[in-house]
C-alpha cells in the first residue's frame, strides 16, 4: 500500500492555559489605560457627542428657548434654501473670506518660516515674538484694539493723513469691512509659521547640496526641493485653517457685528444671532448642520485632490 496516499495525521490542537497573574497583570494595564483616558472620553461624550446629537434633533424642531421643541420635520431645511436670503448671503461671504484669508495666511506663514530657518542670530527670538499674535490674536481685547485702529480717528488713519489720505471708516465702509477681518486673521500666522518652519528644517540638506552642484539657484531649488518637499505640511496647514476660517466669529462679532450691510456677516455669527437673538433655535441649529456638510464635503475635495499635488517621499514621490 503506498503511504503517500494515507491522509495526514491531524495534529491535536494545542490548548493554552494562560498564567493566572499574567491575566491580572494585563487586564490591570488595560485598566489603566482606560482610567487616563477617561476624562477625555467623558468630555467628548458629554461636551460634543451630546451636544451634536441634541442639535441634530433640535434641527427637525421649532424650539425658541421658552418653550417645548415642536417636531416639524425638514421645514428648516426647506426654509434655508428657498425663503431666507440672508443665510445664502452668509454662505457666500463665508466662502470669500475663507478662499481669500486662508491662501494668504499660508503665504505669509511660509514666508517668514522660510525667513526663519535661515539659522542666523536671533532668529529663535523672532519666532517666540511672531507666534504672540496666534495666541492673543481670538481674544475679545485684540478685537477692540483692532476696532479702534481701524476706526475712522483710529491710528491708521492718523498715518494715512500723513500721506495727504482722507481719513475712512475701515471697519463700517461695506468695501473695506470684509478686508480688515482678512488682515486680522493674516496676522495670526503664529501657529502654521510653526508647522512650516518644523517641515523646513526636515528638508534633508544634500537635496539642496546636490541641487547647488548641478548649478539650481536659489529659485530653482525653492520651487523644485523645498515645495516640494514640504507640500504634506502644506496640505495639513490648508485643511486646518479652512476648518478654523468657517469657525471664525469673535473678531467678526465685536468689530464689524456682521455689518456693514452683513457684507461681514459670517455664517458663524448669522447663527449665534438667529440662535440667541431670535431665539430661533432650531433653525439656527439646522444652519450649522449644513455648515458641517459643507465643511465635510470641501475637506474631501482636500483630500481628494492631494493624490495630485502632495509629495510622500515613502510613497516614492506620490
Amino acid at each position: 500500500m503506498n503511504n503517500a496516499s494515507l491522509p495526514a495525521p491531524k495534529q491535536k490542537d494545542k490548548i493554552i492555559i494562560e498564567d493566572p497573574q499574567a491575566r491580572k497583570r494585563r487586564m490591570k494595564k488595560y485598566l489603566t489605560a482606560y482610567a487616563i483616558i477617561s476624562p477625555w472620553l467623558i468630555g467628548f461624550l458629554a461636551f460634543i457627542v451630546g451636544p451634536m446629537l441634541a442639535s441634530l434633533y433640535l434641527s427637525f424642531t421649532s424650539y425658541d428657548l421658552l418653550s417645548g421643541a415642536e417636531w416639524i420635520g425638514v421645514q428648516n431645511y426647506v426654509q434655508l434654501f428657498t425663503n431666507d436670503p440672508r443665510f445664502i448671503n452668509a454662505i457666500k461671504v463665508t466662502l470669500v473670506f475663507v478662499m481669500l484669508s486662508v491662501p494668504l495666511k499660508l503665504a505669509f506663514a511660509l514666508f517668514l518660516a522660510f525667513l526663519f530657518n535661515t539659522g542666523r542670530k536671533g532668529s529663535s527670538i523672532f519666532t517666540t515674538v511672531y507666534y504672540i499674535p496666534s495666541i492673543i490674536g481670538g481674544s475679545v481685547a485684540i478685537a477692540v484694539v483692532w476696532r479702534r485702529m481701524f476706526g475712522s480717528d483710529g491710528a491708521i488713519n492718523a498715518f494715512l493723513e500723513r500721506f495727504g489720505v482722507e481719513p475712512v471708516s475701515w471697519v463700517m465702509h461695506p468695501d473695506h469691512a470684509l478686508s480688515v477681518l482678512i488682515l486680522l486673521i493674516i496676522w495670526q500666522f503664529g501657529s502654521p509659521m510653526i508647522i512650516f518652519l518644523a517641515g523646513l528644517r526636515q528638508i534633508p540638506s544634500d537635496l539642496y547640496e546636490a541641487a547647488s552642484v548641478d548649478g539650481a539657484g536659489a529659485l530653482r531649488q525653492f520651487t523644485h526641493i523645498t515645495i516640494p518637499m514640504l507640500t504634506p505640511v502644506i496640505f495639513f496647514n490648508l485643511v486646518m485653517q479652512t476648518i478654523g476660517s468657517f469657525m471664525t466669529f469673535t473678531q467678526v462679532y465685536l468689530i464689524t457685528e456682521g455689518g456693514p450691510m452683513e457684507r461681514t456677516n459670517l455664517i458663524a455669527v448669522y447663527i449665534y444671532r438667529t440662535a440667541f437673538e431670535f431665539l430661533k433655535m432650531g433653525y439656527a441649529s439646522a444652519m450649522a448642520w449644513v455648515v458641517l456638510l459643507i465643511i465635510a464635503v470641501i475637506t474631501l475635495l482636500l483630500f481628494l485632490s492631494a493624490k495630485y499635488w502632495v509629495h510622500y517621499e515613502a510613497e516614492g514621490g506620490r
